[in-house]
């Protein structure tokens, strides 16, 4: 059975290139291969999805599957990592069905979103400027999140790693106690938000628009032009979030894995 996709036009093909590669540089993983112009990426401490997959790059690339499908689950193997193929729309057709048929199984779905700066009433000052300090970043966003604070170490090495300008966001509480957090990334024109949590007892004061806020303006004023995020599709809130702030969606990805 074929396998339902959403693909943009051909025209749209060029933007979904420049969104995935400035993505990839907004969250490195520590070992990138190619094999043709499938991306093999990999990372030995953090579990991200987007640091752990198989990204499939070129629509008529989609020769030898089962072979390079099979030298990859090897590449995978010695991580430690499970298999995952994500499914943008620069995947081969042929590919997708093949999945389907040999009983892969999607298991998410991520709206990729795009707003235009220059039109977003955002406030003239930033309520929440970007902090230089890593280490408590991190340990406010794996707080808020509600992660292992184990992966610590793992988060440090992907956040040294990005190259284009970062602004990390923080807004505490009364007591200091951090309740939200972002990380935006400034790549020459566009800007992308990631990571953005807010705590659950936080939930509901506006404190997810504040940081947005906050992030969005930086990022204008450090020269972007157009903002991206990436969310997954069944996050109401944060669809509803993003949307009250002109985001609109690009396209979709997916990811596989075997059943």
């Amino acid at each position: 059975m074929r396998a339902m996709q959403a693909t943009p036009s051909a025209s749209n093909l060029p933007l979904v290139r420049r969104l995935e590669a400035v993505g990839f540089r907004a969250w490195p993983a520590a070992s990138v291969i190619y094999d043709g112009s499938w991306q093999i990426r990999l990372a030995g401490g953090h579990p991200s999805k987007r640091l752990n997959c198989v990204v499939p790059l070129d629509p008529s690339d989609f020769r030898d599957m089962d072979l390079r499908l099979e030298k990859a689950g090897k590449r995978f193997q010695a991580y430690g990592r499970p298999l995952i193929l994500r499914e943008t729309p620069l995947a081969p057709t042929q590919l997708v069905e093949h999945l389907s048929e040999a009983g892969w199984k999607r298991f998410e779905t991520v709206n990729v979103m795009t707003a235009d700066l220059a039109r977003l009433a955002l406030p003239d000052t930033i309520d929440h400027l970007p902090t230089h300090d890593v280490s408590r970043f991190i340990d406010a966003s794996l707080l808020v999140a509600g992660e292992d604070p184990a992966l610590k170490p793992a988060l440090a090495e992907v956040l040294n790693a990005i190259k284009p300008a970062k602004g990390l966001f923080t807004i505490e509480n009364s007591a200091g106690g951090p309740v939200a957090v972002a990380l935006c990334v400034q790549d020459n024109d566009l800007a992308g938000v990631m990571g953005l949590a807010v705590a659950a007892s936080a939930r509901g004061q506006g404190r997810g628009t504040e940081i947005l806020s906050s992030a969005l303006r930086w990022a204008r004023i450090s020269g972007a032009r157009s903002a991206w995020i990436q969310v997954v599709a069944d996050n109401l809130a944060a669809l509803g979030l993003y949307r009250k702030f002109g985001f609109r969606q690009a396209y979709q990805y997916h990811y596989w894995r075997e059943a």
